[in-house]
């Protein structure tokens, strides 16, 4: 029986005496309620689980309620010309758009690069409360978009970093995915000098070692709670203090009166061209595969 310490939840973490922070994230049922909306072959749908799972591993850190996180890798040439997740208060959307018939000429297990060609991952964090905007863009390189992301931090933030992701799909059982995020706090103790005029990192290098020894097995076994896996990890450490825990949910917000109060800002000339035959507009949602009809009737009464 599946417990909210195991599945759809994420755990923030420290190691205070090595100066690390992280977090612990596990997908399911919320998952399997994203991708229900798209009929992803097996090498998108582990794609999309991958970023989601990124997602909210990197959301989880924002601290102002309303923040968001908006990851987008892309690339005129590839695969697959666009993926997308985003987060928000626990909220998590998604979606890609790919070339069906060049991918089928991939195979069951192609690379990074041969998903994308020469493309960029662009992370974009949104501060609700000062309305500011952070974004980094750097090349996506390396086998995963774990290991872009670990060059995001290293290139972007100069933050040393371990993302770890992983994903699985039983047959009648839908899709697991999971991740680990572990990072060197930017600054440790005060008077401690700032990590990139440093040359060795050996606390760092420590939490790094027993980071790398976790399995793909042990992420996605949603028997397991995940913080059981933070002791299997870390059970030698002075402390490992959990820090927050919170519940992963699907939000696409989505909205029939946003929609139609967006529409409604367009001059009435252009919302006939946007309208078919009949006088419908269709609004598609390209995270739900949803399509909101509006009548330009309606927009006579409002």
């Amino acid at each position: 029986m599946l417990t909210a310490d195991h599945i759809d939840q994420c755990l923030g973490f420290t190691i205070p005496a090595r100066h690390a922070r992280g977090r612990v994230v596990r997908l399911g049922p919320v998952l399997d309620q994203i991708l229900a909306a798209h009929a992803y072959p097996p090498p998108v749908e582990r794609l999309l689980a991958s970023a989601l799972v990124l997602a909210a591993l990197l959301g989880s850190t924002l601290k102002q309620e309303g923040g968001q996180l908006t990851l987008q890798a892309q690339t005129e040439t590839g695969v697959v010309s666009l993926l997308v997740a985003d987060y928000k208060n626990g909220d998590l959307r998604g979606y890609a758009k790919f070339d069906a018939d060049r991918l089928a000429e991939l195979g069951t297990d192609p690379s990074l690069f041969g998903l994308f060609g020469r493309g960029y991952l662009a992370i974009t964090f949104d501060l609700a409360e000062t309305g500011e905007r952070y974004q980094g863009i750097v090349p996506l390189e390396g086998q995963s978009l774990a290991e872009a992301a670990e060059h995001y931090f290293f290139q972007s933030e100069q933050i040393p970093s371990v993302i770890q992701i992983a994903t699985r799909h039983d047959a009648g059982q839908g899709c697991i995915a999971a991740g680990m995020l572990l990072q060197h706090l930017p600054e440790g103790e005060v008077g401690r000098e700032r990590l990139h005029v440093r040359h060795d990192h050996p606390e760092w290098e420590h939490v790094q070692v027993l980071a790398d020894t976790l399995k793909p097995e042990e992420l996605t076994d949603h028997a397991l709670p995940l913080t059981d896996i933070l002791w299997r990890l870390f059970h030698e450490e002075e402390e490992v203090r959990v820090t927050e825990e919170g519940a992963l949910a699907k939000g696409c917000r989505c909205d029939l009166a946003h929609i139609r109060d967006v529409i409604g800002r367009f001059p009435a000339e252009e919302r006939a061209a946007m309208a078919d035959d009949e006088g419908v507009i269709g609004v598609d949602c390209a995270f739900c595969s949803r399509i909101f009809p509006l009548t330009l009737e309606s927009f006579l009464t409002h």
